[in-house]
């Protein structure tokens, strides 16, 4: 498939470009999957282009009918975490978990520091998960977590997961930045060019 190049978008209308339709409607069979397909089709249909995405989060939640929400956040959007977490807790019962958690020292895992002199604890989103997982959290929501965190997060996350904030030191967590911005492509498709970088 290649959906990014296609011109016409006829799926839009109906039609199955991939020849799946059969294959796919039968996974929409599964309760928890359909639940969640109603309230995402129904927060569009409603408010499309009037929330904003921490609205719809909350009013996703609320529709689901989940009580308990998890927070797995970056060290370094401590504050915004904590924002969350206040807002959050006026309706559902919040954890929260920093990316630190255990303390663990990269060297243990023969790590790469970022200061090699001191002592530098790892990010380790299998604990977050862990955490999250003991809480027994409806809904997981990841904060600004660092690319490949993010994955390994996910992946051991009992619960489902949704992104509010992505990484993205350079363009204030905005990385559709990148997409937006001719400088950006072009410099990204030179080092994409570039078969001598790591």
């Amino acid at each position: 498939m290649k959906c990014a190049e296609c011109g016409d978008k006829r799926c839009y209308t109906g039609k199955d470009c991939a020849g799946l339709a059969d294959e796919a409607r039968e996974q929409y069979r599964d309760e928890q999957t359909l639940a969640m397909t109603r309230v995402a089709t129904r927060l569009e249909g409603r408010y499309y282009m009037q929330l904003c995405r921490l609205e719809e989060l909350v009013r996703f939640c609320r529709e689901m009918g989940y009580r308990r929400l998890g927070i797995a956040f970056c060290i370094g959007l401590s504050d915004e975490a904590r924002v969350l977490a206040e807002l959050l807790g006026k309706r559902f019962e919040v954890e929260s978990v920093c990316c630190k958690v255990t303390g663990l020292n990269k060297e243990e895992l023969g790590l790469e520091k970022i200061q090699p002199d001191r002592v530098e604890a790892m990010c380790n989103p299998v604990a977050q998960a862990m955490v999250l997982n003991r809480a027994q959290t409806d809904l997981n929501i990841i904060l600004g977590l660092c690319i490949g965190h993010d994955i390994i997060f996910t992946r051991h996350s009992e619960a489902p997961v949704t992104t509010l904030v992505v990484k993205d030191r350079v363009l204030a967590h905005n990385p559709a930045g990148a997409l937006c911005s001719g400088y950006w492509r072009k410099r990204i498709a030179r080092e994409l060019e570039d078969n001598d970088q790591a």
